[in-house]
């Protein structure tokens, strides 16, 4: 599998081609380029507005603690954060660039090829330390790179790990030793079902929303696959983009899969599983922090955390599901921006808050202080971020997203089988990039 930086780079000339139907802004050049609109502003003063996402990752509470940190360094700058659910978090900084009403955006690595293009963010390559291209994490890197460009500040690398109930496992007369596979997973949860241990096993998000393609790309890449040729064109319809599809489809007809994964989204899973009704699913890194949580978890201490299972062709890439925090175009407090987002994503404030997100910096991963806070997850994430698996590069990718995530849940629901699906998924999708 090729890695992220590489694939990154190989799609820039076809992102750019489709670049050109993508809408251009007042705030926007001819190029499509971000101008000056919007001011410097005072870099110790002001207010802020930040746009961030109410689940996964830093919590509403982890923010709020950062922003009392940055306010100790920097006490009149004001923050105000905004907190939407990630379904909404695209959209809200789209519609709201227009008239300014962020400074500081929040951004899935999906999002930089789209809002560069537009001029909804602001180039901040000439602001970033040399250093960091060496301090950083890879898979973190690339988050808000375009075309060689970086428009935001990595705030944490991310991506979905396997969780597994022990308790259940043993109880069905299996190891955890038995779960590096796919294959090993199906043949534990098929005794779980037999014995009456779980009715269904297994939980996904495979919601249609963005939820859905994060847990596809995995197991695309698990059965060998990734979503493009070196061309840029997607290739899902083929090979390993049909198998992975035919195979979330049989573990529903077999009864290991919840039926109702079709209507879950990740929070649903985490319900789920904290709920003892599932004994497998696949979440993002804070995902342990809630099922070791008393208050909301059924099944505290019960919970082991891996990368993802091995597939056919023996590899476990993690979909690559890091963010970034980008300075709106049009904000009025540039200067503050960067003294905040550079703030919140360095070192010493990520190491504050490594039992909700693991931090960008590969010193920390290497300092046993910081692991042991975490060590379940620093362990299984350094293997998740070894290989990942990105999803399109492409400024229109939302539409594209939404035309996959269509056809997946078509053959989930038996409306068509997975080779149509992923037939007329190609096909949309690729009027869309050729528009």
């Amino acid at each position: 599998m090729k890695t992220p930086q590489k694939r990154v780079r190989r799609l820039a000339a076809a992102a750019a081609i489709a670049a050109a139907s993508a809408l251009v802004l007042s705030a926007c050049s001819v190029t499509g380029a971000p101008t000056s609109a919007g001011g410097a502003g005072d870099a110790d003063s002001g207010t802020l507005n930040a746009l961030f996402m109410k689940q996964a990752g830093y919590t509403e509470d982890d923010v709020k603690a950062m922003i009392e940190d940055f306010n100790e360094e920097y006490p009149d700058i004001t923050v105000n954060p905004t907190f939407v659910a990630y379904e909404a978090l695209h959209d809200k900084i789209v519609t709201s660039a227009p008239s300014g009403t962020y400074d500081v955006v929040l951004m899935d690595v999906i999002w930089p090829a789209e809002f560069a293009s537009k001029g909804l963010v602001t180039d901040v390559t000439d602001r970033f330390p040399e250093e960091w291209e060496q301090d950083m994490l890879g898979g973190a890197l690339i988050t808000a790179e375009y075309q060689d460009k970086y428009y935001g500040v990595p705030w944490y690398p991310s991506t979905k790990l396997f969780y597994y109930n022990t308790e259940m496992v043993e109880q069905a007369g299996y190891s955890t030793s038995d779960l590096d596979t796919w294959d090993g997973v199906l043949e534990v949860a098929a005794a779980m079902k037999e014995q009456g241990i779980v009715k269904y096993p297994i939980a996904w998000s495979w919601a249609q929303a963005e939820a859905l393609i994060c847990d596809y790309a995995q197991l695309l890449g698990a059965f060998g696959g990734e979503f493009t040729n070196d061309d840029g064109e997607l290739i899902i319809n083929e090979g390993p983009g049909v198998e992975a599809l035919s195979w979330m489809k049989q573990t529903i007809d077999d009864g290991l899969s919840n039926p109702n994964s079709t209507t879950f989204l990740e929070d649903d899973v985490n319900k789920t599983m904290a709920s003892g009704q599932a004994a497998f699913s696949l979440n993002w890194e804070s995902t342990f922090r809630d099922l070791n949580d008393e208050s909301i978890s059924q099944v505290v201490g019960q919970v082991g955390v891996s990368a993802t299972p091995k597939g056919a062709e023996g590899t476990r890439p993690g979909v690559n599901g890091a963010m970034a925090l980008g300075i709106a175009s049009k904000s009025e407090n540039k200067d503050a921006a960067w003294n905040f987002i550079s703030f919140i994503s360095s070192q010493s404030e990520q190491e504050k808050f490594v039992t909700s997100t693991l931090p960008n910096w590969k010193a920390s991963y290497e300092d046993p202080e910081i692991t042991e806070t975490n060590p379940e997850v620093f362990a299984a994430a350094k293997v998740g971020y070894d290989d990942g698996i990105l999803r399109p590069q492409v400024p229109n990718y939302s539409e594209v997203s939404q035309i996959i995530q269509a056809e997946i849940q078509n053959a989930l629901l038996g409306k068509k089988s997975p080779q149509q699906a992923m037939d007329d998924a190609v096909a949309a999708a690729n009027d869309v990039l050729n528009d």
